[in-house]
């Protein structure tokens, strides 16, 4: 992170604390996107096929300049993995239009 207060370019670290659970992390294989003009939300939820339900595993919103700013960021990460690990192959659209991403 930059500072760019008093036309200098200091360096500023920021600590990050995380509890135990929060940095286990959650699995989605569903995400939902929407917006309205002041933001973008994005629900995260996991699919379980058999019986089928989905659980809603987190909700973050973010402003539209903050959103923008985390699809450079992940852009930047998939051409950085594609490039160690090879192209990420997408499946097929599903009959019913039922993807990953709604």
């Amino acid at each position: 992170m930059k500072d760019d207060k008093g036309g200098g370019q200091k360096q500023i670290q920021l600590n990050i604390r995380c509890d135990e659970e929060t940095s286990k992390g959650l699995y989605s294989n569903l995400a939902k996107i929407s917006h309205t003009f002041d933001e973008f939300s994005l629900d995260f939820i996991y699919v379980n096929p058999d019986p089928p339900f989905g659980r809603l595993q987190s909700r973050i919103i973010l402003s539209p300049s903050h959103a923008k700013r985390v699809l450079e960021a992940l852009t930047q990460q998939i051409e950085k993995y594609e490039r160690n690990f090879g192209e990420i192959k997408l499946p097929p659209a599903t009959p019913d239009n039922f993807g990953y991403v709604q």
